[in-house]
Formats: structure tokens, C-alpha cells, sequence
């Protein structure tokens, strides 16, 4: 079977034959261009190279509705109508943005270690994995079902090439609401291993979200922020120089409290003080990228947070290089109202056919060959 974009069927529906030549010699010199640029990361500085990723897939729904799971809207009878051709599609379009990811610095099949949000179970991301794709890239799974009341979890894929998995938790967040009743919301994920040869540490979330009000919901997000900086400590407790990184929707800008006061994440790697940590997309946020925009408003909710031993010119082990947010033509919605946000599955409860209402976001991280 042939998979192609969405995007990509569509114009051959719709341009006359001359459009189309000229969309393909637009692809193919755009292709090139790519290839050169690629070169100047990862090959001209002669380094083993890895790219750390994450990527909030938007209701990555199986079509089964499960008892006491509220997510009845994605089943065939739901208000989405949720249909195994639906289903198929979204996995189509995961898979293609995943295999991308990275290939502006010259990687190809998909990031090395990727922490994937808004996934309803494993067998969802065992589909994904196993998409032509991505099939190749041999991703594993690291999932825990976490108490969430819509059944969304967070996970780890990993590419067993690069990344090798020696422990794992699913520590729960712990809050409750002004009547003192539990929040069901997600776990966060540690995964511990071994990434070529080094021990790295992965700490995966999402964090409570803004549903009700920035303000009122905002000790939600510091609660899950003490949480990340606990598990952090404990990692740095046993190895101060242990390589670590947060990564995940935090439903909080860079600039934030939870992000800054509470996990201790900062904007810049020269200036960092004992304990702190470095926010390798501050510099975006600053630059005016983000990964998502709501109602006009452009945020970087989707982060990727290291301690400071993956900074600093020592390149005999890997260390930080670069930073990105993957927001290339095909992700964006090409016009209207909101030209240049990211093409979500729905809008609503009518379906798009896109990605997801964020941009994956990711690192590279390099050492001398």
C-alpha cells in the first residue's frame, strides 16, 4: 500500500497538470535545499549526533469505548464520529510528521528518544510504531496507564539503535481541588537507560491544563512542577552529574512560575546557578516561536528542559547543540482565520484531517566521533 499526506492527495485532486510539475520541482529543489542545509549541524562538525524529541499527538484515540474512560466522543457513534478510517488517517499523519522530525539537521527515521503525549493506551502507539514510516525505525514503548478521567497518557518511544532502557516509574501527581476531592490527571514518566554507551535520564509529562482559567488551574501546574523538580533531585542526588531531561506539554509558557520558580528552569545556559536547570526553548520563546496558539496568543507550552551537564564545549560526551520547533509548510493551516496555526485533526467536532494542535518540539545533542 502507498501512504501519502493528506495534503499531498489533495493537491493532486485539485492543481491541473502544469501546478502540479511545477509542485513538484518546488518539492524537489525544497528537498535539496533541506539536504545542504542538513550538512551544516550534524556533518560539519564531525559529531555522533542524537535528536531528542517530543510531541503532543492531540487525542490519539483507539476507537473502542472503554468503561469508565470518558472517551466516548472519539468512537464511531460519538460527536466525532471516530472511525476506524479516521483512526487510520490520524496514525498515517503521527507517522508522517515523526519521521520528519529532525530532518533539517540531517537525521532521518525519527527522533533517537521521543516523548509522545495525549495517547489513550499502548496498542495505539504500537500501531504508530509499526506504520511503513516508521516500521524500519524499530520503536519500543515505554507506557503506564495513569488515573486520567479521559484515558490520556503520556509515554516514551525509543529507537533500540540509539537508546537503551534499564528502569522506568510512573510516579503519580498527587492533588486535589478546592473541596479537597482528587484530581484524576496523568502520571509523569521516568525512563532510565543508556544512550550510546551514556547514562541518560528521561522525565516525561503533561502537565495539568488551563481548562477553567489560567489563574485557578495555576496551582495544578506547580504542584506537577514540584513533582518533576523532585524527581530530578533524586536523580541528581544519586549522580550530580547524571544527564537529564523534562520534557513534556507543560501547559506553561518558559516564562511562567511553575516552569521558572518551581522546576527551576532558566533562560540562559552561561548564567545558571547551582540547581538550576536550562530551558533549551527559551531562547525561542523569545524569538517569538511557539508551539501552539490559542485564541490569537502564540505559546511554547511543549518543552524540553536539561541539567547543566549536557552544556558546555567538553565534547568527548554529549552535550546540548541545538534546539528546535518543527513547524514545517505541510504542519501549518494554509489559510482563513488562522493561517500559519498548526492543522489540527479537528476543529471542534469536524474533522480536518491534519496533525495536532501543537508542533512537535526537539534537541540535538551531539559528542566528537
Amino acid at each position: 500500500m502507498i501512504y501519502k499526506a493528506k495534503g499531498e492527495r489533495q493537491m493532486l485532486k485539485v492543481l491541473p497538470l502544469l501546478q502540479i510539475r511545477k509542485a513538484v520541482m518546488l518539492r524537489i529543489i525544497f528537498t535539496v535545499l533541506v539536504s545542504v542545509l542538513s550538512v551544516g549541524l550534524i556533518a560539519q562538525k564531525q559529531v555522533r549526533a542524537g535528536v531528542i524529541g517530543f510531541y503532543n499527538l492531540e487525542n490519539l484515540f483507539d476507537t473502542i469505548d472503554t468503561p469508565e474512560v470518558l472517551d466516548e466522543e472519539f468512537t464511531p457513534e460519538g460527536p466525532n464520529k471516530w472511525t476506524g478510517k479516521r483512526y487510520l488517517e490520524k496514525i498515517e499523519n503521527m507517522a508522517l510528521v515523526i519521521s520528519r522530525i529532525g530532518e533539517q539537521d540531517g537525521w532521518k527515521g525519527g527522533p533517537a528518544v521521543l516523548g509522545v503525549s495525549e495517547i489513550e493506551n499502548r496498542s495505539v502507539l504500537e500501531d504508530l510504531a509499526a506504520h511503513p514510516l516508521l516500521k524500519e525505525s524499530n520503536y519500543q514503548i515505554v507506557h503506564y496507564d495513569s488515573p486520567d478521567r479521559r484515558g490520556v497518557d503520556v509515554a516514551l518511544m525509543y529507537r533500540p539503535r540509539y537508546f537503551r532502557v534499564t528502569a522506568s516509574a510512573s510516579p503519580m501527581l498527587d492533588i486535589t481541588n478546592d473541596d479537597g476531592e482528587r484530581v484524576y490527571t496523568r502520571d509523569q514518566l521516568v525512563v532510565s537507560g543508556r544512550f550510546d554507551g551514556e547514562p541518560m535520564h528521561f522525565i516525561v509529562g503533561h502537565w495539568p491544563s488551563r481548562s477553567g482559567g489560567e489563574l485557578t488551574t495555576r496551582p495544578r501546574r506547580i504542584a506537577a512542577a514540584q513533582l518533576s523538580r523532585r524527581l530530578v533531585d533524586s536523580l541528581l542526588a544519586l549522580n550530580p552529574e547524571a544527564k537529564i531531561f523534562v520534557m513534556g506539554d507543560l501547559n506553561d509558557d518558559p516564562t511562567d512560575e511553575s516552569v521558572r520558580k518551581h522546576l527551576r528552569a532558566e533562560s540562559d545556559p552561561e548564567k545558571l546557578e547551582e540547581g538550576e536547570l536550562f530551558n533549551t526553548m527559551y531562547p525561542l520563546f523569545r524569538k517569538g516561536i511557539g508551539s501552539l496558539y490559542y485564541r490569537d496568543g502564540m505559546n511554547l507550552f511543549d518543552q524540553i528542559i536539561i541539567t547543566p551537564s549536557l552544556l558546555g564545549s567538553d565534547m568527548s560526551t554529549y552535550k546540548f547543540l541545538q534546539a528546535r520547533v518543527f513547524n514545517a509548510p505541510f504542519l501549518l493551516q494554509k489559510d482563513g482565520q488562522y493561517k500559519g496555526y498548526p492543522l489540527r485533526s479537528f476543529v471542534g467536532t469536524v474533522w480536518q484531517g491534519g496533525y495536532s494542535d501543537h508542533f512537535p518540539v526537539y534537541v540535538v545533542i551531539g559528542r566528537d566521533r
